[in-house]
């Protein structure tokens, strides 16, 4: 990019007008071991509250409100593409056979998998493997998991977790990962034995809104419940950080590494988790833009989107997992830009960090607020988090947290895959724009 150019956005005219400043970019970090060293400032005033810390031995989980179980354990038929070593599949179908542990706590779901549908075994298949070791039929197709080979539904829930996998990309870079077409086979399953299940879907419901809607439609018109999205607002957050509905928000970013489905989609949902929070609650979205390169630092110079967010977001993500906030990056790095109907505007900046962090502007305070969600590995925290989330309501029958959430955030990437498509078009969006809902 040369500075001589008089198109381009010069670095001195950009940092001045965007209000980025590079020198706040490597300031402090929350390592994990220090994080219960001081409790953080009050921020927000009694609009933001401080989730657990980590790590401490006294984990809470969603089914300790369940009480002592009781009756028989719930019955899952397991719908998966492709089950290898740390897929989704195994983040999450694993868990509810084997149970898994967080800081020192164990937990043994309260559910069963007595189905299970695989539809690809590449070389690192290991849910054969799986389903012999623990005795579960494995079966040819859908409706003989969730009937267990008989006529009727004969589960109690359903775990659909369509990631992964070899299918194509279609014109706009989707992968076509089936989800529509496998739930369809569960929906068909429902019809015909006149009751419905709880299912759980793992991340955006479709690559197509179309699909999406058509699957949220079909939960709707058959009341059964429904859940779906990322694992990654269930991650531990560093340093705590959690808002409460009304809270009074300037702007929100959420910066991670570049891959603009796979990881645009959890970009997305873990910002939409904080911003559902805003004052009015959550009013749907009018229009949506993905800039890159030279667009980028222009919407930056003209507030169009929070570029002075980005290293308060890096500076709450430990040292060795961030990148240095950079002129040149910034300009090869993809903005997705959300315009809200209620004119607040949230935004997703890619390739700055190997870890997914937020920062915001909150009303009355100083400086910007921030964390990261700190994806624990081997064990991954964030699925078995997530996973209490799902047998809570496959216990239940009540969602943990609201299935319109990820049907927005579907829209959204959907249309943002659009504007990229167009070469960064802004892409107005009416099928989202009335599209409200309250945070649990």
């Amino acid at each position: 990019m040369s500075q001589n150019d008089s198109s381009d956005v010069s670095r001195r005219e950009f940092l001045s007008q965007s209000g980025v400043a590079l020198t706040g970019a490597t300031a402090g970090h929350f390592l994990m071991g220090q994080a219960n060293a001081a409790e953080p400032p009050n921020r927000g005033g009694s609009y933001v509250g401080r989730s657990q810390a980590l790590p401490r031995p006294d984990v809470v989980f969603p089914t300790d409100r369940l009480g002592t179980p009781s009756g028989k354990k719930k019955r899952i038929a397991a719908i998966t593409t492709v089950w290898w070593k740390y897929s989704h599949a195994d983040d999450i179908i694993t868990k509810f056979i084997e149970g898994y542990s967080i800081a020192g706590r164990n937990h043994s779901p309260r559910c069963t998998v007595n189905g299970i549908y695989i539809e690809q075994f590449p070389d690192r298949d290991i849910g054969r493997g799986m389903a012999a070791r623990y005795g579960i039929p494995l079966y040819k197709t859908p409706a003989e998991a969730l009937t267990l080979g008989g006529d009727e539904l004969a589960v109690d829930a359903v775990l659909l977790i369509g990631e992964h996998g070899d299918y194509p990309l279609n014109e706009k870079g989707q992968r076509l990962y089936p989800r529509r077409r496998l739930f369809e086979e569960i929906v068909k399953v429902f019809r015909k034995s006149g009751r419905s299940v709880p299912v759980f879907n793992d991340k955006h419901l479709s690559y197509s809104w179309e699909n999406a809607k058509w699957m949220y439609d079909q939960s709707r018109e058959l009341q059964f419940p429904m859940m779906a999205g990322s694992s990654v607002p269930h991650g531990w957050r560093i340093p705590p950080l959690e808002f409460k509905s009304g809270i009074g928000l300037n702007d929100a970013i959420v910066v991670s590494r570049a891959s603009f489905e796979s990881y645009g989609f959890h970009c997305l949902e873990f910002l939409q988790s904080f911003v559902e929070r805003r004052r009015g609650g959550e009013t749907g979205v009018k229009a949506v833009q993905a800039l890159s390169g030279e667009a980028t630092l222009q919407a930056a110079k003209d507030k169009r989107w929070p570029a002075h967010l980005v290293p308060a977001a890096m500076r709450s993500v430990p040292e060795s997992n961030r990148l240095r906030f950079d002129f040149d990056r910034l300009a090869r790095s993809t903005v997705f830009r959300v315009e809200y109907t209620d004119g607040f505007v949230g935004a997703v900046c890619l390739d700055f960090s190997s870890e997914f962090s937020f920062a915001a502007d909150v009303e009355g305070e100083p400086e910007p607020v921030s964390t990261y969600a700190a994806l624990l590995k081997p064990q991954r925290d964030h699925f078995s988090f997530l996973c209490n989330h799902i047998e809570t309501m496959f216990r239940t029958g009540q969602p943990s947290y609201p299935v319109e959430r990820t049907l927005l955030v579907t829209g959204i990437l959907d249309a943002l895959h659009d504007s990229k498509a167009a070469g960064g078009k802004r892409i107005e969006t009416p099928q989202l724009a009335d599209l409200k809902y309250d945070p649990v």
